[in-house]
């Protein structure tokens, strides 16, 4: 019997990580992303790792009114591969991100 896998996907959030663990990750050198207030029912096909420069955001269960997380400006945040959910972002949203590479060769 397949279980309710998107029980088991875990937002992580580090508040106000220091200077010199965004240096050695190298966010400034990551792509760029905003959006305006509202919300966005988005899909992670790959880890994602962010740190947010500026923004609000609750995050719920896809279809469901269950917070999942909150985050915001200052905040480094990992999504995980296969998250399925809604942003509601109350403050607009500029970011630095990266995804995970999907593919591993492990021969």
């Amino acid at each position: 019997m397949a279980g309710e896998s998107s029980s088991d996907l875990t937002i992580i959030v580090h508040k106000n990580p220091s200077e010199s663990h965004l240096s050695e990750l190298g966010i400034k050198s990551w792509p760029k992303w905003g959006c305006s207030p509202g919300k966005y029912q988005l899909k992670f096909d790959a880890q994602e790792t962010c740190y947010l420069l500026r923004g609000k955001v609750k995050v719920y269960r896809k279809n469901s009114s269950e917070m999942i997380s909150e985050f915001g400006a200052g905040d480094l945040v990992i999504l995980p591969a296969g998250l399925s959910c809604t942003w509601d972002v109350s403050v607009a949203v500029d970011k630095h991100y990266k995804f995970e590479s999907t593919s591993s060769s492990s021969s």
